[in-house]
């Protein structure tokens, strides 16, 4: 498996033509950021469900550059970031926005939404700010539970990533010196 996820990810010469990374200089190649190492994958993995969870744009530099400041391994980091696609986009935000509604004690049904005043409405209203204002709370009322459900499901399922892995690697090492120390045992 681990030689599988090697060929999926990103090349280091690929990364260092990418334009959206180039301002990151030298510090983006050394070369515990490239390495296949527990610690480093696990916390690319966290990093990259982090941020895919959190904004839908920008996550793979934003996922690249935190993995640099903590050294993480960046391929795990960007390819982390996949987790959340355009495809699934729908499902999970409007997931999170039923989450943040309930944290935030609201009943959070899809008819409960603010409606955002219709085009047809704009034309015909005769005061702009209170059209103005209706509109901002119309975002705000969607924006709040939106943004406290995305930031939970990035901490959860960040958080989640990074156990997953760590746990994956310590079990596959586990099993293997098992194997190991069996095939001893015969010989």
């Amino acid at each position: 498996m681990l030689e599988r996820l090697k060929r999926l990810m990103p090349s280091k010469e690929a990364l260092q033509g990418s334009r959206w990374l180039r301002w990151l200089g030298p510090g983006l190649f050394h070369p515990r950021l490239w390495h296949m190492s527990r610690r480093g994958i696990a916390l690319g993995v966290g990093i990259g469900v982090f941020f895919a969870f959190l904004i839908p744009v920008a996550q793979i530099p934003l996922s690249a550059a935190a993995s640099v400041v903590f050294r993480a391994n960046i391929p795990a980091a960007i390819a982390a970031t996949l987790v959340n696609n355009p495809v699934t986009f729908p499902a999970v935000y409007y997931a999170a926005w039923r989450v943040g509604n309930a944290m935030l004690g609201r009943k959070g049904k899809a008819g409960d939404a603010p409606v955002i005043p219709a085009p047809s409405e704009v034309a015909a209203h005769p005061h702009p700010g209170t059209l103005w204002q209706r509109s901002r709370e119309a975002v705000a009322g969607v924006g709040t539970p939106l943004l406290l459900g995305a930031a939970t499901f990035a901490c959860v399922f960040g958080l989640l990533g990074y156990a997953l892995v760590n746990g994956a690697w310590h079990l596959r090492v586990r099993l293997k010196r098992r194997a190991r120390l069996r095939k001893r045992a015969r010989n």
